[in-house]
């Protein structure tokens, strides 16, 4: 949204609209008297009459023909016309000149020249301006930007344009033309003023021609003759002879007739100049004609015409001017003329009123006379024929050829026809056709009705503010008035309605749409413009309260010199005549008016007998017209009496201007009256008596109000006059007015006092001044209750509010005897505001009062902080001292201030010092810091900083007794109440000297920790040394996808409570960090082993059951890639993981004959146990215990004790002893399922021989490293392997304890495959016949198998306790079957040769399918309970023998 511009208009506020009902609306006059106490505020209102009140339009539209009058829009403006009559006087000086002016631009604007020349005459002058240099302050007040030196392009413009003008107004350059005294030759020798003046060398002229046109019209003879009688060396000259002599042919101002080039002539009265002898003097010869100085005074001395509108010079009908109308508003908007906004049009007229450059002309048909023309509104016996609906209009009071001449109107007795005022006149309207800022004739009523058309647009002033609009203009615009003092009565001039309002006069407006009425009321300046194409109304009428201002206004005119539109005084004398048919209303008025005119009327005419008019007669001025009888003076239409002479027949003055009639002897004048005074009296006392009852009502008033003291009436009798002049409808005038106005004032008075009383809260009241306030001061109080004693009324309340006053009176001096003491106290402060709330007065005392409550406040706030220096702040002082900046001067607050401000100075100091103490690098020794803190205590006050100095003293003794106690107690610290030592002593800003050797022992043994990191930790390892050296707490996932949880319950080892495990590496090293000795990290470390075998044991048997066979062997996914086994396969010999060769081995490694572990498993370097030993040995170095060190120690314990039970096993178990051997590549066995070499390539290496189990021949893989087999591994014997294993050293032991355990398998597996071999030749013919059956797929057959393997794979065994044996393969299928039908005992045992050993309440199992019939652990095979309900299931041994017996 953009903003306004500065000088666009801002509208009025709107005046009062009124939508009246149809019973309001009945009687025009009625409503007019009750809105009239609200209208006339704002000078016009707008009355909306009810919706159904729609008079038809009776003007004859073909038939009305007007001639409009001319309107330009800017010369309405009354500054605006200033400007262009101030420019038609520089052009028209300028063209006397002989040049053309032209209005420059400064800045891309045309230069107001007006305000520059006013500006420049404001500051004392051109000279005084260019003296003090004010050229840039000239240029600023124009509204141009200072820094572009706009002063200095003003300065030319002025001195070339306006300077010559000034200095002819102001007479100086016919200075030039004056008689001298003395010869040609001693003219140098004049005044010093006029020597400036003539060498003065402005700019040329606008517009000068360079040529010498002028001496072209010198003949020779004359120079000739000139030149001779200046040589004759005469020294006194007669120029004025001489110059008649030579035909001026010299200059009249030296009195040379040389440099015939630079001598003018003057074009009005042929005197010759030279150029240079002009004031100012001018460059070159005007280029047209030129008037010299006596000339041009001559010609611009002329008055000028007055202002007025001239008359077009077209005859319009309505239709035509209409045509013209809307095409102009089309035009110029660009826009169908309905779609213009009000708003637009009202701001484009205002500014094209205040614009110069802008010249736009309209046309407004105004004041056309209805009785010529015929009225808007229908009349009896008119033209137009009224339908019988629209008869009502006829006698309406709101049709204005009724509303001016109804009983109530005081025009009424105006006997004749007042056009314009008594009758109606027409007005219709184009865009931008205006009315201007005037007040109706005689100050009386107006109403407006609008017919149809475009909306008008009002303003109006109310009727108080008439004499502030006029001085307001004619302060803004003098010049107009110096012309025309009545400019205003012209109706020929603008002001706009903002520059008004900004001289504080108040102004409404409102925009008239058609079927609106508008009314101004009496004196009530008002103007307006059209919107567009408009036709309207208007006529006069008075009431009867106007009837003062009536007679007002003629005393007006009479000084303004005005004519009268009819006579105020025979109107009085007409309605007197009347008198029996007046109502008491307009009775009394009249009365009142009669007596002053009476009263005026007898003054005179004794002033006028006094000064010796003698003679009198009677004149019957009623019968003649007015211009007949108007004053020769004051234009005032005379009616009771008027002064003749015989020597001027025709002419006569009124009693006012005796003097100004002729200069005839007075006792020749002749007084002529209407009515004698003995006649005037009867007719005043015939009124009186029709307004007697008025009359004494007025009287009862009148003693009501003027009564004293004890015969004061109360408010009820106020009252009751009030509503009896409402009853009797008696006028409203100024003896109502006042009555209602104390009346008003006595209820206002005690409503304030009944307030007072009762300690409320005043929020309006009147008081004498006539001033709205808040609430009332002592003297106001003092002055209301005076009031209340002034009072036309008594009020009960005035006593009991003068007690009141006494009550403060009390009050104020009590506060002046607190206000004097020292330090009063705070409570008796209190008590004094608190009383002081019962008074609803303004108390001067309560401001200082309250400063004086604020200070004691803020003295005993800073005491009880001195009090209490355990919480006085930094902060808190600082914010005393603002509170006490912000208080009112008082010495024992500027003593406490004083105080405060030195105790916060110290406390800053010490906190700042403190602070730098702490802050110092290096840190200062515990002696300097204590010796600081003891000073800084002394200090009443709470600094943090200091406070944290005795805290750092603090924490440095408790830390250094900490260390010495650790010294003192000889165990050897953990490194991490080491490390924990160092941090907290550095973090202490006191110089500690144990902390450097603190920080060389941690330093030594971080060297060790790094040295033994890169003893045991792999190239890029992700492990931790702490990690690597102890047991692990978990190993990978255990468990397979396709085994099934055990049901059951856990067994009473499980079941007991452990002490809280180690879960994480966190864990152990906290664990470790808290033991006291190595004892008890070796306990620690010694538990965690056990659960690190555990774990290791249940994840080998999680990862050989994953290993089992499937259905699918592409089911199984193994690896990290999470894929089916296929090509070359790896299985770590530590967690029994399967790993694809090419995901896991680096193609630059080499094969050795060695366990092969995963790279879970392959944790560290494994360096030789001498390397160990050594690390080990440096760490005795260290004079600290790390968790790594204690780590480091078990596991070469653990390392030696292992060592210690491989050779006691191995001798218990009759194996070889451990020695190193030679290492053989392994063999690569591949293994393609349904090949012819499977029985014949048992010895060869392979993952597990469940694998061998698989139907699909697609799926091709091979080992290539050989694998201990768990079936008929020894416990011992297993956990040896593992443990060796997981040991993180390098020991040979481990690698020949892989071999011979790894030789031992392979025999036995030999030895089992040749009794499989004799099993399955026993039972080829039993499994022969199974298949056959199953083959032809018999009913019943299938059935019967069918239900009898289902009932026996559903079959469930619970057993307390399982014995584990070795598994047997040599059974045959139908002593198994058999038994498996009457002996749970034979059941009880699975022949897997790698047997789990579940345990649980119930375990689940399945039979085989094959020839044996045997029945093995579900989780030992790898099925799961669903694929054992839906699939059949055959065993190892089974599937071998099966494919070899189809080969």
């Amino acid at each position: 949204m953009s903003l306004p511009r500065p000088d666009e208009f801002k509208p009025p506020p709107e005046c009062p609209v009124f939508e009246p009902s149809w019973e309001e609306f009945r009687d025009p006059y009625a409503f007019i008297n009750k809105i009239r106490p609200i209208a006339e505020r704002t000078g016009i209102c707008k009355v909306r009459p009810p919706p159904d009140w729609q008079p038809p339009f009776a003007c004859d539209v073909d038939k009305l023909h007007f001639v409009p009058r001319i309107q330009r829009l800017n010369e309405l403006e009354a500054q605006t016309r200033v400007k262009l009559n101030f420019l038609d006087q520089i052009a028209k000086f300028w063209d006397l000149q002989g040049c053309t002016l032209k209005i420059p631009h400064v800045e891309r604007k045309i230069l107001d020249l007006y305000k520059l020349n006013k500006l420049v005459a404001d500051e004392g002058g051109f000279d005084i301006v260019c003296q003090d240099r004010r050229w840039t302050k000239i240029a600023v007040q124009m509204g141009f930007s200072p820094g572009k030196a706009v002063g200095s392009h003003l300065r030319g413009h002025y001195e070339r344009i306006l300077y010559p003008y000034n200095l002819f107004q102001s007479g100086a350059n016919l200075l030039c033309v004056q008689k001298p005294d003395q010869s040609v030759e001693k003219m140098s020798g004049e005044e010093p003023k006029l020597q400036e003046l003539i060498q003065r060398a402005p700019a040329p002229p606008p517009d000068v021609c360079p040529s010498a046109r002028r001496a072209k019209r010198m003949k020779i003879e004359v120079r000739v003759a000139a030149a001779s009688l200046f040589t004759a060396g005469s020294k006194n000259i007669d120029i004025s002879a001489f110059v008649s002599q030579v035909d001026l042919v010299v200059c009249l101002v030296c009195g040379s007739g040389g440099d015939e080039e630079r001598l003018l002539l003057c074009d009005g009265c042929d005197d010759s100049y030279h150029t240079f002898c002009l004031i100012p003097p001018l460059h070159d010869v005007p280029k047209g004609d030129w008037r010299c100085p006596k000339c041009l005074a001559q010609e611009c001395s002329k008055p000028h015409e007055a202002f007025g509108f001239e008359q077009a010079h077209r005859d319009y009908s309505l239709r035509a001017f209409g045509q013209m109308a809307d095409a102009f508003k089309s035009d110029y908007f660009n826009m169908p003329v309905h779609m213009v906004p009000m708003e637009l049009v009202e701001k484009e007229f205002w500014r094209l009123v205040g614009a110069i450059e802008e010249d736009v002309t309209v046309e407004y048909g105004a004041d056309i006379a209805s009785k010529e023309f015929g009225s808007g509104f229908p009349i009896p016996n008119g033209k137009f024929k009224v339908s019988p609906a629209d008869e009502k209009y006829l006698k309406c009071g709101w049709n204005l050829n009724n509303l001016a001449m109804m009983n109530p109107s005081v025009l009424t007795h105006v006997t004749a026809d007042i056009c314009g005022m008594t009758l109606p006149w027409l007005y219709v309207g184009m865009c931008f056709s205006s009315f201007c800022w005037h007040i109706e004739d005689h100050w009386s009523y107006s109403i407006n009705y609008l017919h149809w058309g475009e909306p008008k647009t009002w303003y109006g002033a109310p009727g108080f503010a008439a004499e502030q609009l006029e001085k307001v203009m004619k302060k803004l615009a003098p010049e107009l008035f110096e012309s025309q003092p009545d400019l205003l009565h012209q109706l020929v001039t603008i002001m706009n309605p903002n520059t008004l309002m900004a001289h504080g006069v108040p102004i409404y407006r409102t925009n008239q749409c058609a079927g609106e009425f508008v009314i101004t009321f009496p004196r009530a300046y008002h103007s307006g413009f059209n919107q567009g194409f408009n036709f309207a109304e208007a006529v006069n009428f008075c009431t009867v309260d106007w009837m003062p201002l009536g007679r007002q206004c003629v005393d007006h005119y009479r000084l303004l010199h005005r004519y009268n539109v009819f006579s105020h005084d025979e109107m009085v004398c007409n309605m007197a005549t009347k008198a029996e048919t007046l109502n008491v209303v307009l009775a009394s008025a009249v009365h009142k008016d009669m007596a002053l005119m009476i009263k005026e009327e007898q003054e005179l005419r004794d002033k006028v007998k006094k000064m010796g008019v003698v003679n009198c007669k009677e004149a019957k001025y009623d019968h003649l017209q007015d211009d007949e009888r108007q004053c020769a003076k004051c234009r005032t239409t005379c009616y009771l009496s008027a002064i003749t002479c015989p020597c001027s027949p025709g002419v006569l003055v009124c009693l006012y201007h005796i003097n100004s009639l002729c200069s005839c002897p007075v006792s020749n004048y002749t007084l002529n009256y209407r009515y004698t005074m003995d006649d005037l009296f009867p007719m005043m006392n015939a009124v009186k008596q029709r307004a007697e009852l008025y009359d004494e009502w007025a009287s009862r008033v009148t003693q009501t109000l003027e009564a004293k003291l004890e015969k004061k009436k109360g408010l009820p009798v106020f009252r009751s006059l009030l509503t009896e002049s409402e009853t009797r409808l008696f006028p409203d005038n100024d003896l109502l007015r006042r009555l209602r106005l104390v009346t008003q004032d006595a209820e206002k008075c005690a409503s304030v006092a009944q307030q007072l009383l009762n300690g409320k809260k005043q929020t309006r009241y009147r008081c004498g001044s006539g001033k709205s306030r808040s609430q009332l001061t002592v003297e106001e109080l003092s002055s209301f209750v005076r009031q209340l004693y002034n009072l036309c009324c008594s009020l009960p309340q005035a006593p009991q509010l003068k007690e009141l006053l006494n009550r403060i009176e009390d009050f104020q001096q009590h506060s002046e005897k607190v206000l004097v003491e020292e330090s009063p106290s705070v409570a008796e402060i209190q008590s004094l505001l608190d009383v002081s709330f019962d008074f609803d007065v303004d108390l001067p005392e309560l401001p200082q009062l309250r400063e004086r409550l604020e200070q004691a406040r803020w003295l005993e706030a800073v005491q009880l902080a001195s009090a209490q220096p355990n919480t006085l702040t930094l902060e808190a002082m600082r914010r005393l001292i603002d509170q006490g900046v912000g208080l009112a001067p008082h010495p024992s607050v500027e003593k406490a201030m004083a105080r405060l401000q030195e105790q916060l100075t110290l406390s800053e100091h010490w906190e700042d010092k403190a602070s730098s103490l702490l802050k110092a690098r290096p840190p200062h020794s515990i002696e300097t810091l204590s010796a600081a803190a003891e000073k800084a205590s002394v200090i009443p006050a709470h600094l943090p900083n200091c406070l944290l100095l005795k805290d750092t003293i603090r924490k440095a003794r408790e830390w250094l007794q900490e260390l010495c106690f650790l010294q003192a107690s000889g165990c050897i610290l953990m490194a991490d109440s080491l490390s924990d030592m160092l941090l907290r002593g550095q973090a202490i800003q006191v110089q500690l000297e144990p902390l450097d050797r603190l920080e060389s022992l941690m330093a030594d043994g971080q060297k060790w920790k790094e040295s033994a990191a890169a003893t045991f930790l792999l190239k890029d390892s992700t492990l931790t040394l702490l990690e690597v050296l102890c047991p692990r707490f978990e190993a990978g996932a255990v468990g397979s996808p396709k085994r099934k949880a055990k049901k059951g319950k856990e067994s009473l080892k499980n079941n007991k409570k452990k002490p809280t495990r180690l879960n994480s590496l966190s864990d152990v090293e906290k664990a470790l960090s808290e033991t006291k000795d190595s004892t008890s990290a070796m306990a620690t470390l010694e538990e965690l082993r056990v659960r690190e075998m555990e774990t290791f044991f249940n994840l080998r048997a999680a990862n050989e059951s994953k290993l089992l066979p499937t259905a699918d062997c592409m089911d199984l996914k193994v690896c990290f890639c999470q894929k089916a086994p296929m090509g070359a396969m790896l299985q770590c010999e530590l967690c029994r993981d399967a790993f694809h060769s090419v995901c896991v081995r680096d193609p630059a490694e080499s094969r050795e004959t060695q366990p092969w572990l995963c790279p879970h498993c392959h944790r560290s370097e494994k360096p030789p146990l001498s390397k160990v030993l050594s690390l080990l040995a440096s760490l005795h170095g260290v004079g600290m215990r790390l968790p790594e060190g204690d780590a480091l120690n078990y596991l070469v314990e653990r390392t030696l004790n292992w060592q210690h039970r491989t050779q006691q096993i191995l001798q218990t178990c009759n194996l070889p002893e451990l020695e190193e051997r030679p290492e053989t590549p392994p063999t690569l066995t591949h293994w393609v399922s349904g090949c012819d070499n499977t029985h014949n390539n048992t010895q060869a290496p392979c993952l597990t021989p469940e694998w061998n189990r698989t139907s699909h021949t697609q799926t091709v893989f091979y080992t290539e490293q050989r694998c201990i087999p768990l079936q008929g591994l020894n416990c011992e014997l297993e956990e040896l392997m593992v443990e060796g294993l997981l040991l993180q050293v390098s020991l040979p032991q481990v690698q020949n304890l892989y071999h011979i355990l790894l030789d031992r398998a392979n025999s036995q597996h030999s030895n089992r495959a040749a009794s499989d071999d004799t099993t399955d030749a026993m039972t080829a013919s039993e499994r022969k016949a199974k298949r056959r059956l199953e083959r032809d797929g018999l009913p019943d057959a299938e059935s019967r198998g069918k239900d009898k393997k289902h009932s026996h794979k559903r079959q469930k065994v619970n057993k307390k306790k399982l014995q584990h044996r070795p598994a047997s393969t040599s059974s045959s299928p139908r002593s198994d079957f058999s038994q498996s039908d009457d002996s749970d005992e034979e059941m009880a045992v699975c022949p897997a040769e790698s047997c789990l050993l579940p345990e649980g309440d119930e375990v689940d199992w399945v039979q085989c399918d094959g020839r044996c019939n045997q029945w093995f652990h579900q989780v030992c095979v790898g099925v799961t309970a669903e694929t054992a309900e839906k699939e059949d299931y055959v065993c190892v041994a089974c599937s071998l023998n099966d494919r070899q017996t189809r080969k």
